[in-house]
């Protein structure tokens, strides 16, 4: 199931190749405009974000490609697609930023967590660009070298 921040926020699922591949910049909160069960779906863990993105559509901010798994306990008649675009909601100065910022600079737009917040959907976006092969090379050697680093102080504690 989903891990609890430290506000009490349910995450209920990571875009993690997002890290990997994307340089965040900046990060906002939306709101998720949703249908009938589909907030049922997702307290349940049925959101995946692997292949979603965002794109900002006649001054509005939309999630598109995010798969929300049918609720298991409703008929196929109330069911609804899952793969359907979906509004996101924020301030219109944060839309006109956001739109701003992706124009002029070139950035893109990501989905990076979905959680659960005073019960209701929320899900982070940031603003991000590509990494370079070279840059992607550089981090796996900085983290390696950390983990080296915790492993010498873990040893060395243990030894004393």
């Amino acid at each position: 199931m989903g891990k609890k921040e430290k506000n009490d926020n349910k995450v209920v699922a990571r875009n993690k190749t997002v890290w990997h591949d994307y340089e965040i910049y900046d990060r906002f909160e939306a709101g998720i405009e949703l249908l009938g069960t589909e907030i049922k779906s997702i307290r349940a863990g049925g959101i995946s974000l692997k292949e979603g993105y965002v794109r900002v559509k006649d001054a509005e901010i939309w999630l598109f490609d995010t798969r929300v798994a049918p609720y298991s306990h409703t008929s196929h008649t109330m069911g609804h697609d899952p793969f359907r675009p979906r509004k996101l909601l924020l301030h219109r100065r944060e839309i006109d930023s956001i739109s701003g910022r992706v124009q002029r600079k070139g950035l893109t737009i990501m989905p990076l967590q979905v959680y659960i917040k005073n019960n209701r959907a929320k899900i982070e976006i940031g603003l991000a660009r590509s990494k370079k092969n070279y840059d992607k090379k550089q981090d796996i050697i900085n983290r390696e070298a950390q983990r080296d680093v915790g492993r010498e102080i873990k040893r060395s504690l243990r030894d004393s």
